[in-house]
């Protein structure tokens, strides 16, 4: 019996402009740098003669449909984004490639920039504009009380900043 799980969806089209020139950078390095190296490594590879017991030709290949499978997913990806690369028309609220000061019921602060889905970075507070809290943080404006329902929880914070 196979299960049928319906294709993940790519979350909302929208990138910044770093965000958009780092995928256009990766797609360079590895069609233009990467690429040719492991091909050229494949040919030597192979010119050896048994491919069947030759482990640097199967890694090789391997290698290849890796870069190339990632290459055919940048292209469609970078055709299908829309780069956002002007403020809003209003500033004082949030919206896409905000910077967001929080603080929460205890007073910690919390800085986050709402991103797209191919920019996530925890480490940079980077979140996802499809995610549970930048959801709660869209068309708000500063002062505004914010509960945030997550798997762990609902979480109440205040807007203290918000910066384009």
């Amino acid at each position: 019996m196979s299960r049928y799980r319906p294709p993940r969806s790519a979350g909302t089209p929208l990138i910044t402009a770093d965000g958009a020139q780092r995928l256009r950078d990766e797609l360079h390095e590895l069609w233009n740098v990467r690429r040719p190296v492991v091909t050229q490594a494949v040919s030597e590879a192979a010119a050896q003669g048994d491919r069947s017991e030759n482990a640097e030709y199967t890694y090789g290949k391997k290698m290849l449909r890796e870069i190339d499978s990632r290459v055919r997913f940048l292209r469609k990806r970078l055709e299908n984004l829309k780069v956002v690369d002007q403020p809003p028309s209003n500033p004082e609220k949030v919206y896409f490639s905000a910077r967001v000061t929080l603080e929460d019921e205890d007073g910690v602060p919390l800085q986050v920039r709402i991103v797209g889905p191919d920019e996530i970075d925890p480490k940079r507070q980077h979140i996802s504009i499809d995610s549970p809290m930048a959801r709660a943080l869209v068309g708000k404006q500063v002062d505004d009380e914010v509960t945030v329902r997550a798997p762990a929880g609902e979480k109440l914070y205040w807007i203290v900043s918000i910066e384009y």
